[in-house]
């Protein structure tokens, strides 16, 4: 998928994710949000209708969100990578905003 940049995001949040230092049943949680949001992304671009579309982009954004708090539950965190993550959420509210 070309020009797609809120998968473009979303693979790399997830690069980013995995690369982090977190107790084992957070880190599991963690790589499983962090790939859930860029899969979802990708299998809503493909289908064809609005409907179709939304329900997958909403669930990424639940993904996003999962993450989010996950990073909160670390106790050190690089603050590029929650920048990453918000600005993630960010573009995908706006896709979802304008979903076609």
């Amino acid at each position: 998928m070309r020009d797609f940049r809120t998968l473009d995001l979303a693979v790399q949040f997830h690069h980013a994710a995995v690369a982090l230092a977190a107790p084992a049943y957070l880190r599991s949680q963690l790589d499983r949000a962090s790939s859930s949001v860029a899969l979802n992304l990708a299998e809503g671009r493909g289908r064809d209708t609005r409907r179709d579309q939304l329900r997958f982009f909403h669930i990424a954004m639940g993904s996003a969100r999962e993450c989010q708090t996950a990073l909160r539950l670390l106790r050190t965190v690089d603050p590029r990578v929650v920048d990453l993550a918000d600005h993630l959420c960010a573009s995908l509210h706006r896709l979802i905003k304008h979903a076609r």
